[in-house]
């Protein structure tokens, strides 16, 4: 079985590749941007947040994150 561990958000990245700014995806999530700027840093999504922000920004929830996985 593999693990999944989240290493590093890539929320950044995929604002710039979506051409949408932290403000506009907190106005059409409902997610503070001070939320979305701490999950830019260091702060793991929760799985909810994490589905919303991925559906606005038309990706899946493991491109969020750069991942560690463990066998």
């Amino acid at each position: 079985m593999t693990i999944y561990k989240a290493k590093k958000s890539k929320l950044k990245e995929l604002l710039i590749k979506n051409n949408t700014a932290l403000d506009e995806l907190s106005a059409k999530t409902g997610i503070s941007t001070a939320q979305l700027t701490e999950y830019q840093s260091k702060q793991i999504m929760s799985v909810n947040n994490a589905m919303t922000i991925s559906k606005e920004l038309n990706c899946s929830i493991e491109d969020l994150y750069i991942w560690n996985t463990k066998e």
